[in-house]
């Protein structure tokens, strides 16, 4: 059985490198990085990067050519930019070129659009979770529910955005931690529909069912998507919820 206390883990401490020695986060948030099938010498946006798990994993591959890290949220970003900057090298920070910004994602295919080989869109969601043990910042709150409402829209333009960030024949990953449908495969196919319609931009959804396959013995697999993987708590496999859909820019 996999236990969700933290308590036995030994203090994180900087290491002989300079930087701490581990980040702890749940190990079903690296599925969509790993997904995302980095090259070398890509280009890559992580458009709503903070608090900067992804990230760090994103640069632990050593593809990164170039790497954009956004959130909206200056404060998010600067606990992004300490995260960065306790847990990766200097000298691997810049040779990643590593750019942290703050700038509304909704409006990232308007500023650099055709622009990267890899796009994260890990959106802003209900984090499930979460809200089911902490009180503090619950977007469950009655006082959120306008909030909790307008969340699928926010996140059909940030995945809108990402995709035109994409060059033709690029790459994004779209995931959430909500077992919600309607922030998960509605999202996907609303953000398709509107390329369609709105820019005739052809977008493929890929078949994950390879990946999945490797990874069945670690993760539990909601077994119905329309789209994409779903990975669902248990307790066996007490990792995630975490959904992740890969989709191909065609045109």
């Amino acid at each position: 059985m996999v236990h969700s206390s933290i308590t036995l883990l030994p203090a994180i401490m900087r290491g002989s490198f300079g930087v701490m020695d581990y980040y702890l986060m749940d190990a079903a948030s690296l599925l969509p990085v790993l997904a995302l099938g980095l090259q070398p010498g890509d280009t890559v946006l992580d458009l709503c990067a903070a608090p900067g798990g992804k990230t760090l994993a994103l640069l632990q591959t050593g593809c990164c050519r170039n790497l954009a890290a956004n959130d909206l949220s200056t404060s998010r970003t600067g606990r992004l930019q300490n995260v960065l900057h306790s847990y990766v090298p200097e000298d691997i920070r810049n040779k990643s070129r590593v750019r942290v910004t703050s700038w509304d994602g909704r409006k990232w295919g308007e500023l650099e659009g055709d622009t990267y080989d890899r796009v994260l869109v890990d959106v802003p969601c209900t984090t499930d979770r979460h809200s089911l043990h902490e009180e503090e910042n619950n977007i469950f709150q009655r006082s959120r529910k306008k909030e909790r409402q307008k969340l699928p829209m926010l996140q059909v333009q940030l995945l809108a955005a990402g995709l035109l960030a994409t060059k033709p024949g690029g790459y994004v990953m779209y995931s959430t931690c909500s077992l919600s449908h309607l922030q998960n495969e509605y999202v996907v196919q609303g953000a398709i529909e509107l390329l369609a319609n709105q820019y005739n931009i052809e977008v493929r959804v890929e078949d994950l069912t390879p990946f999945r396959k490797l990874f069945m013995d670690t993760f539990f697999f909601f077994p119905s998507c329309q789209v994409g993987e779903l990975v669902i708590p248990n307790l066996m496999a007490n990792f995630g919820p975490m959904y992740f859909c890969k989709m191909c820019r065609l045109t």
